[in-house]
């Protein structure tokens, strides 16, 4: 069996990606916006996991942003759809292999914070593990002692905010939480995360971002605030609503990444 760098290669021999994008829920329309694009499923890549959730495309996409040669994963699966905290370690692996120096990942979230509502975009400064699990488990050699103090890059942050001001998008910055899911947190919970440090919560991400350091990979986070969490507002919390204000938010959010980009290729 061919390994993925390999079937990638043979679709679009010159694929030399400086950047890989991950896709969150209801952003999946992003990869479009890309030009002179090779589309590849992912159940054609050995490895690759499938995403299970119904707002998650299967593919990975190389084409062309603002003039630079960019890899976007349309799709991400979860450790609650697979019960593999590596689960991801594959595709980042492979962006690492075909030359990434940089991964931004993005997500839906919950908000914490009243002055982050809905349809907010929320910059990663730093997370918190409260899964209890680790990519890195089983790996046998000392590179599984990762250093993660400077898990969010602060250079491509700053990028990331001098897109936004530049666009005029309000970009807030915050600490993310990783809650294993499949389940919305409880209210008891949220108040939990509130106290120690976390902005907002969501389901992904942090196992991308271990994994990605651990590559080597620099790392940027943005995400998408769907809803405020449980317990703020006293209404029920639903995937449905995730949907939809990804789907409204999603034309801030693919402006900043393009504005991003060329920020990236100076």
């Amino acid at each position: 069996m061919s390994d993925p760098v390999s079937i990638i290669r043979a679709a679009r021999p010159s694929a030399a990606p400086r950047l890989a994008i991950v896709l969150g829920s209801g952003l999946s329309g992003f990869a479009d916006s890309l030009e002179g694009a090779t589309a590849i499923p992912y159940q054609e890549l050995p490895g690759f996991p499938l995403p299970g959730v119904s707002s998650h495309r299967r593919e990975l996409v190389i084409g062309h942003l603002a003039g630079v040669e960019i890899a976007v994963l349309a799709g991400r699966a979860h450790v609650y759809e697979h019960g593999k905290a590596d689960v991801m370690r594959a595709p980042i692996e492979t962006m690492k292999a075909l030359g990434a120096e940089a991964l931004v990942l993005t997500n839906a979230a919950g908000s914490l914070r009243a002055d982050m509502p809905p349809g907010a975009l929320m910059a990663i400064s730093d997370h918190i593990n409260f899964s209890g699990r680790n990519p890195l488990i089983g790996i046998a050699d000392d590179s599984r002692f990762t250093d993660m103090t400077n898990a969010y890059d602060a250079g491509l942050r700053g990028r990331l905010k001098a897109a936004a001001a530049r666009l005029g998008i309000p970009l807030n910055e915050g600490v993310y939480m990783w809650f294993l899911g499949p389940n919305f947190e409880t209210p008891a919970e949220i108040r939990m995360a509130r106290t120690l440090g976390a902005d907002a919560v969501g389901m992904s991400t942090v196992p991308e971002t271990i994994l990605a350091r651990h590559a080597g990979l620099a790392v940027a986070g943005v995400s998408t605030i769907t809803n405020l969490a449980a317990g703020m507002t006293g209404e029920a919390l639903s995937h449905d609503e995730t949907k939809a204000v990804g789907a409204r938010a999603v034309g801030d959010l693919s402006r900043l990444l393009t504005a991003f980009v060329s920020e990236f290729a100076q």
